[in-house]
């Protein structure tokens, strides 16, 4: 991807702990001599060359060499390896005095002489001839391992020469309890060994039970290219770099840093893969993150709640809380400072495996590029979709409304996409029910206010005919219905010179979509590159029909007019006798111009009734239609709620015991609030009550009693008279827009409150303490997701026993499905947590001027010797502080 430097240089930072694949029992080939064992190579050179292809070829990026009794023989081979990259721990398998098998892995940079003395402490002076046995018991060994700091690994411990094989009754338990021994090896998984040792390996025997675990690895004796391909003989250990520590930290913690071959591999999941500052607080600074949990860790000030709140601005995120769009406004404006500009490398796999770049100057919006540094049409979530991010003490304040606790259920909706579409039709087709209805319903009142003039125009009529005005004016006033009726059909031709032009508009078919460049990449090209033709076709024969209709307008148009200009020659004959018989009639003092003028305004009343007729018909099929319109959207929201409602479900069930979720249909009143403020207005607060606290409110219920008057909604609803009597009086079309609401769902959240061995007492979010409402809001979020989770100091509000009893095992759960970056100043995340990658940071200078520190130094995993000690002296108070505390507590 070429961008900036800066985002690729990121890329090269430690990153933390990851998976290596390591072999730790591969046998030199002088084993393999020595025993006979059947061999496709002449010599030590081609044995040596072909295991570290095979290694290369598997992935292999670990071994460590062990031969009986001997390590010298080993010595050729670890060249070979090391000159390929691979990590060699050189080591030996001895045997003990019981005869139990162990293997002893020494330090990657040990040298053999180093190597050579252990054996000869153990009573192995000529390697050339050992002796059948060592000097020492398995229990001797373990304890003198620990002061030759080698491991000690209880090789194949449930075959033969195994330690639970070869020892039996209290020497077993004995050698199985030692403090010493952590870890033993099996060619598959627990579950796998006999019967009777099973029960041991997964410490359910009460007799063999360890506070904590043996860890169990892969190996077995590799003597072949093809013995590395077997599952047992290899598994997957994760370390920040391949250290005697690094297989240590993973021994001791089995569950967070070892794969077996039979274990499931880790699941893809989006990753922000590194972040990069320019300008700013963090002017400089850069992360190369991984893809489990990340920790945050420094002294008040660093720049800890930047970062965080850095991630949530790089994607265009807003807080959901009051309190945290207020803290995170304040350091975007004031610590990161206009001009600072964010990248973010992230990956995403959905629908397939891509890289994007993220980047935003502060203040504009974000901007995502492509692997090739093309501005793409996206935003930030439409790559990296349902990302989650909080803020100190966001899930506090999270806590305090019911309607933002529902959108925690969101990533565990199915989604429907034709609910999703189908709803917007719906919702489309109201709003168009709507505005048809009122203008069908202003034409109408309009039409009735003209039409309440034609009785007295009739009667007036009607005293002029009395008169004898009739006969007299006959020709004129059938004139003027002459003119009407030409006039109407001129006017019957518009309709289809509206139509011509919406065909024009939709002409050409548009066919870029079934373009050959479009298609090109479709196995079923071929065949759809025949819907162009046919849409071709269809363009011509659509582009026919306009001109035929064009034409057919002109033929008609010209007919009128033909017709016209022969009944204007009627007409000029005929008002040349009008005028003649209207000097008559004013010699009399009779008005004929005002009979005619009334003619003509009765005339042009006349098509009106026809018109209303018709609305009037048009009313009652658009009712009609928005009845069951209505029906539908009623529909179509009790189906996505049920979605909801089956998410909830899900929820519960998978914090079975410790938490109850359920929700509320319509439970959010705030658009129908906020609707009622903004069209009624007036004193409303008693009416709002009621109808915020009604358990079972339903919209149609409430626009039907709307619509009855004052009484249906003081009766029904308990609101006052008069202010039932001002929404009675709504206009009609704020009782359809109530119709058309969407309320939200509201979700209410219970804790179990008792004891582990007492039956649960459930109670509400709203009856807790702050800290069990963080409790509860947090286990729900860590729950499965294949989005990050970013939250800057979970442990607020919470106690140590909450975040090492419920926060973490979830978060050592989840951590294989789903990256986190957590902001703390409590030990137990990043440590009980094993966290992959911590990063200390520090800072330098007076407030507003100075800038964060992220050392590479302070880059790593626990494992690595600088982040433990940073985490000694941040988190726990330095070494003395911690060892003071634990006299204290008499550990």
């Amino acid at each position: 991807m070429s961008n900036t430097n800066a985002i690729m240089n990121a890329q090269n930072l430690p990153c933390g702990a990851r998976f290596f694949r390591c072999a730790l029992q591969v046998n030199p080939y002088d084993y393999i001599v020595r025993y006979n064992k059947q061999t496709a190579f002449s010599n030590e050179s081609e044995y040596n060359a072909a295991m570290v292809e095979a290694c290369r070829r598997i992935g292999i990026k670990v071994i460590a060499i062990n031969d009986h009794q001997r390590c010298s023989t080993g010595q050729s081979l670890a060249e070979a390896f090391w000159t390929a990259g691979i990590v060699v721990f050189p080591g030996a398998e001895v045997e003990t005095k019981e005869g139990v098998h162990m293997l002893l892995l020494f330090e990657p940079n040990a040298s053999w002489e180093r190597c050579n003395g252990i054996l000869g402490d153990c009573g192995i002076h000529d390697q050339s001839n050992p002796p059948t046995a060592i000097k020492y018991d398995v229990h001797e060994l373990m304890r003198e391992s620990t002061k030759w700091n080698c491991i000690c690994i209880a090789a194949h411990v449930a075959s033969e020469k195994g330690l639970l094989q070869a020892l039996d009754n209290q020497a077993r338990v004995a050698a199985w309890k030692s403090k010493h021994l952590l870890v033993c090896s099996l060619p598959g998984p627990a579950e796998d060994a006999p019967q009777n040792l099973k029960p041991i390996l997964l410490n359910k025997n009460p007799d063999y039970f360890r506070d904590r675990p043996v860890a169990v690895i892969n190996a077995q004796d590799v003597s072949s290219p093809e013995d590395l391909k077997k599952p047992g003989s290899s598994c997957w250990i994760k370390m920040s770099n391949v250290t005697f520590e690094g297989l240590r930290q993973a021994f001791l913690d089995p569950v967070s840093r070892i794969r077996l071959a039979s274990d499931p591999s880790p699941e893809e999941h989006t990753e922000f893969i590194a972040m990069t500052w320019q300008g700013g607080f963090l002017d400089g600074a850069a992360i190369h993150l991984n893809e489990n949990l990340n920790v945050l860790i420094g002294g008040r000030g660093t720049g800890k709640s930047t970062i965080i709140e850095s991630v949530r601005y790089v994607l265009g995120m807003e807080p959901l809380g009051e309190e945290a769009l207020k803290a995170h406004s304040g350091i975007i404006r004031q610590v990161l400072r206009s001009g600072t500009k964010i990248s973010m490398l992230v990956r995403s796999y959905h629908p397939d495996k891509r890289h994007y770049l993220i980047e935003r100057t502060i203040p504009n919006p974000p901007v995502v590029k492509d692997e090739t540094d093309n501005v793409l049409n996206l935003t930030p979530a439409d790559v990296v979709p349902q990302t989650e991010i909080y803020g100190q003490h966001e899930i506090s304040e999270l806590t305090k409304s019911r309607e933002k606790l529902t959108r925690l259920l969101d990533r565990f909706v199915e989604r429907d996409t034709d609910i999703v579409k189908r709803k917007s039709s719906v919702r489309r087709q109201l709003e168009r029910s709507r505005l048809r209805l009122l203008e069908t319903n202003r034409e109408l009142m309009q039409i009735e206010e003209r039409l309440d003039n034609l009785p007295a125009l009739e009667e007036t009529l009607r005293r002029f005919q009395d008169a004898g005005l009739e006969e007299k004016l006959k020709e004129q006033s059938l004139l003027v219905r002459e003119e009407r009726v030409l006039k109407t059909s001129e006017e019957r031709i518009d309709p289809f010179k509206e139509l011509l032009n919406q065909l024009k508009d939709m002409l050409p078919v548009d066919c870029a979509f079934i373009s050959k460049k479009a298609l090109e990449n479709l196995p079923g090209k071929d065949i759809l590159g025949d819907a162009n033709d046919i849409l071709d076709q269809l363009t011509k024969d659509m582009n026919k029909i306009a001109a035929d209709i064009k034409q057919a307008i002109g033929n008609a148009e010209t007919g009128l007019g033909e017709i016209r200009s022969r009944w204007e020659e009627r007409k000029k004959a005929v008002m040349e006798a009008y005028e003649t018989i209207l000097r008559e009639l004013q010699k009399s003092r009779i008005d004929g111009e005002e009979f005619i003028r009334l003619r003509r305004q009765i005339e042009e009343l006349r098509p009106l009734k026809e018109r209303q007729a018709r609305l009037q018909r048009d009313l009652k099929e658009y009712e009609s239609e928005r009845r069951n319109l209505l029906s539908e959207w009623e529909d179509v929201k009790a189906e996505e709620f049920r979605h909801i409602e089956r998410a909830a479900k899900k929820v519960s069930r998978k914090l079975e015991g410790r938490v109850l979720v359920d929700v509320a249909a319509g439970g959010n009143r705030e658009p129908l609030v906020q609707l009622l403020r903004d069209q009624i207005g007036g004193r409303l607060s008693e009416a709002i009550e009621s109808l915020t606290e009604s358990t079972d409110f339903s919209l149609p219920i409430f626009a039907s009693a709307c619509r009855e008057g004052r009484d249906a909604l003081s009766r029904q609803f308990n609101i006052p008279s008069s202010q039932s009597e001002r929404i009675a009086q709504a206009k009609p079309e704020v009782i359809m827009q109530i119709e058309e609401l969407e309320l939200p769902p509201t979700t209410a959240i219970k804790l179990n409150v008792a004891a582990d061995d007492q039956p649960p007492m459930w109670q509400a979010l709203e009856d807790l303490s702050t800290g069990q409402k963080a409790t509860a809001v947090l286990l729900l979020l860590l729950l499965e997701s294949s989005a990050p989770l970013v939250v800057d100091q979970p442990e607020d509000d919470l106690d140590n026993r909450f975040i090492s009893d419920g926060i973490v095992p979830k978060m050592r759960e989840e951590k294989l499905r789903r990256q986190f970056i957590f902001a703390t100043h409590n030990a137990n995340i990043p440590v009980l947590g094993d966290a992959e990658l911590i990063v200390g940071l520090t800072a330098y200078g007076e407030a507003g001027q100075g800038k964060a520190i992220l050392s590479q130094e302070y880059m790593g995993s626990i494992d690595t010797r600088p982040v433990r000690e940073l985490v000694e002296e941040v988190l726990e108070g330095g070494k003395d502080a911690f060892e003071m505390r634990r006299l204290k507590y008499g550990f």
